[in-house]
């Protein structure tokens, strides 16, 4: 039995049909049943409620062989720390109870650079690994950069300005990932039983980017001039406590796309093992341009 948390997100989606297209038996862990796809809740268990809910997750995780990990990160908790380690606490309880086999997390990268302690949500989600490395079960974390995914949000802002705003240096080269390549690897890595003890496996995308060459990419494929502007740290916080987040996840947002700016995420060399295939212009074809274009 495989235990899939979040599987409502992007990655979880992606995880639990390629699962199901291979015939593993699956427990989902869902706040709704009802957000499920029907051809998802007829071939799975399910067990609604927080993963984060000592209750919930110790009943998800009796007789499961590997666990799909993902904190929600939740922007009105009171803390990057409370949304990712105070979340996962009562997991590796049940990790170590039930004798989980392996577990597979989504986390980021970063770890060893000097950034990497005042990175808000990166310096969270990585105490959440050492969390659920200390407790003995065999972890993998897979270590992301940017979303692509992430450009969706700004879906209004292409269609009605011709422009998309980030944090980020217009000319700084990033690695930027799809999120189904992380599905991918995280899925490769449920599926394989060899592996023990505790590490990290970098997602990091074909290349690296900068906002003016991806705002490049962006008005060829969407046959209009796109822009990019870089907006400042108070301005973002300000739009996030605006939809809601707390100060100190919007402070810890902020942080995290600084240390990106100092470069966190090139710490990270790309080999053939942590470049992932899909490139920048495939996903704005595939899945940005439509979204635009509705």
């Amino acid at each position: 039995m495989f235990v899939i948390t979040a599987p409502t997100s992007t990655i979880g989606r992606e995880v639990v049909d390629t699962l199901l297209d291979l015939d593993v038996p699956l427990r989902l862990v869902v706040r709704d049943a009802a957000r499920l796809a029907p051809h998802v809740r007829e071939r799975v268990e399910i067990v609604e409620g927080s993963h984060g809910d000592p209750d919930v997750i110790d009943r998800a995780c009796a007789g499961a062989e590997a666990v799909f990990w993902l904190a929600p990160g939740d922007p009105a908790a009171p803390s990057a720390h409370a949304a990712y380690v105070d979340f996962t606490k009562p997991a590796c309880a049940a990790f170590v109870r039930h004798g989980v086999r392996r577990v597979v997390g989504i986390s980021a990268l970063g770890r060893g650079t000097p950034m990497a302690a005042q990175a808000g949500l990166v310096t969270a989600s990585l105490a959440m690994d050492d969390l659920i490395g200390a407790s003995g079960v065999p972890y993998r974390a897979v270590t992301c950069p940017s979303f692509m995914h992430n450009l969706l949000r700004l879906v209004g802002a292409l269609k009605e300005q011709g422009l998309f705003f980030l944090m980020a240096d217009p000319d700084l080269k990033a690695p930027l990932v799809a999120t189904r390549d992380i599905a991918a690897t995280a899925t490769r890595l449920l599926l394989d039983d060899s592996w023990r003890g505790a590490g990290e496996v970098a997602c990091l995308g074909p290349e690296d980017l900068s906002p003016t060459e991806m705002a490049r990419t962006l008005s060829d494929v969407l046959g209009k001039d796109i822009g990019y502007r870089q907006i400042p740290g108070a301005a973002l916080k300000e739009r996030l406590t605006g939809f809601g987040a707390s100060a100190a996840m919007a402070q810890a947002t902020a942080d995290m796309f600084d240390a990106k700016n100092q470069g966190l995420d090139g710490a990270e060399p790309r080999t053939a093992r942590s470049a992932t295939p899909t490139t920048f212009r495939e996903w704005c074809e595939e899945v940005l341009a439509p979204a635009v274009r509705s």
